[in-house]
């Protein structure tokens, strides 16, 4: 884990999401205007990604990367509130199944996970790459995952852009027993302590609303927020966020002698542990992979968050 550069000191503290009235059923939004170079770039890479998924090497060297799964120990202080002591969460984001893995693979992947027995499974978006067929692939893969304290999950900007209706992908997750926390949250008890379990929609290409997501934790309770981009990070410090999990930068997926050319953050949290005043991020450099079937310096993890309690 890495410590927050000083350049974070100088974050900018304009609110980065967009408060909305959010319902409880996610909605598909018109895609926002892009500069035409970053238009052509998305489309050339999605062309080459889809290209590329048609070669088996492609998917072998996708299978190789995956053996290298690391699951981080991440260990996040609750206080005194000695009945969550040792409550565990396995994070699993940027799935981007159908890129080069497939159905079978994810689901040993999610056995896997269900066999390190944790109490809460977190999915933080980007569960689809960029077909909307792929949806299909998570059936198995959702039906397998399951957590004494539920199973939960936020949107990525790959769902949002390749979903064509995000209430059809928010129902197909819940059928297979994920709960959504877009723009909600509610409170996860063990025994006769809590803590406040929320998430916003995506950054980019949904509308989050961080408000309507704390709306209902008490005052002083642990707060866990799943977001998909890291670059809520900022605005969730300001609101007291206690811990912030992410994904979305892969953790520069191919990174050449230290140097990451692709980051996918504006604010440097390309991977691992950061802290402002009292909250704290985790971003996860994520499961799969998109555009190239590899990943260089950046192996692919699932995080585990161990709740300690005050002694």
């Amino acid at each position: 884990m890495t410590a927050l550069e000083p350049r974070m000191q100088h974050f900018d503290t304009a609110p980065l999401a967009i408060a909305t009235p959010a319902a409880d059923r996610l909605r598909s939004w018109p895609v926002r205007r892009r500069p035409l170079l970053r238009e052509i770039a998305d489309m050339f890479a999605v062309t080459l990604n889809r290209a590329l998924d048609a070669m088996p090497w492609a998917h072998a060297l996708h299978r190789r990367a995956l053996a290298r799964l690391e699951y981080t120990e991440v260990a996040f202080s609750v206080g005194a509130r000695p009945d969550l002591d040792g409550l565990r969460i396995a994070f699993l984001t940027d799935l981007h199944v159908g890129s080069f893995l497939d159905e079978d693979t994810l689901l040993d992947v999610c056995e896997d996970v269900v066999r390190r027995g944790p109490d809460l499974i977190c999915l933080g978006g980007d569960l689809v790459n960029s077909r909307e067929e792929e949806l299909d692939l998570l059936d198995r893969p959702l039906r397998a995952l399951r957590a004494p304290l539920g199973v939960y999950a936020v949107p990525g900007n790959h769902d949002h852009r390749w979903i064509a209706d995000m209430g059809d992908w928010q129902d197909f997750l819940e059928r297979r027993g994920v709960q959504v926390l877009a723009n909600r949250g509610r409170r996860v008890t063990r025994g006769s302590s809590g803590f406040w379990l929320c998430g916003v929609d995506d950054l980019t290409d949904g509308r989050p609303d961080l408000r309507r997501a704390l709306h209902g934790r008490s005052a002083g309770e642990p707060t866990l927020l799943l977001a998909h981009q890291p670059d809520h990070f900022p605005e969730a410090a300001e609101q007291g966020v206690d811990l912030v999990l992410s994904g979305h930068t892969h953790g520069g997926q191919v990174g050449l002698m230290g140097w990451t050319p692709i980051t996918h953050t504006r604010h440097g949290l390309v991977r691992g542990d950061f802290r402002r005043a009292e909250s704290r991020l985790y971003v996860s450099r994520g499961v799969g992979a998109t555009v190239l079937p590899f990943r260089v310096g950046a192996a692919p993890e699932i995080p585990i968050i161990e709740l300690v309690a005050e002694r």
